[in-house]
């Protein structure tokens, strides 16, 4: 299985992805609800410099519940956020060879595949984001 590793470079929140290299640590997943990952995503590419993208690649799930954020090997460890889990892939269904190709119906794609967007997210960007997500999804919902 191809895997991702976790060279860091100088950027906004920027960890390179680097697919297809034997032996290198899998990403971790966060996933969270569509609505709040989707939010998260729009916050991140607002927040980022021009030079390196800061948000990395993003799953969508095939029933459009989730969306899962690749994230550096190790973060599970620590991941505490509400409303959100995150899971050591181990490499378990992570194949990057066809990373263009279309999800099937009802399977799961990449809403921004590895080679779009380059690196994976950084994990506190991350959780800053999907705070500030959840932050204005309650607003939005209280002014119903």
């Amino acid at each position: 299985m191809d895997s991702i590793g976790t060279n860091t470079a100088p950027g906004a929140g920027a960890i390179p992805f680097t697919a297809q290299v034997p032996g290198a640590p899998a990403p971790d997943l966060v996933t969270v609800s569509v609505r709040q990952g989707l939010e998260a995503v729009d916050i991140i590419r607002r927040g980022a410099g021009q030079a390196v993208p800061a948000v990395g690649p993003v799953l969508h799930d095939g029933s459009g519940d989730t969306l899962g954020f690749l994230v550096p090997p190790g973060t599970a460890d620590a991941w505490d956020l509400p409303g959100s889990a995150c899971t050591q892939t181990s490499g378990r269904g992570m194949r990057f060879g066809d990373l263009a190709a279309a999800p099937t119906a009802g399977g799961t794609g990449w809403l921004l595949p590895p080679e779009a967007v380059g690196p994976v997210t950084d994990p506190e960007v991350l959780r800053a984001a999907l705070g500030e997500a959840a932050r204005l999804i309650e607003a939005a919902d209280n002014c119903r």
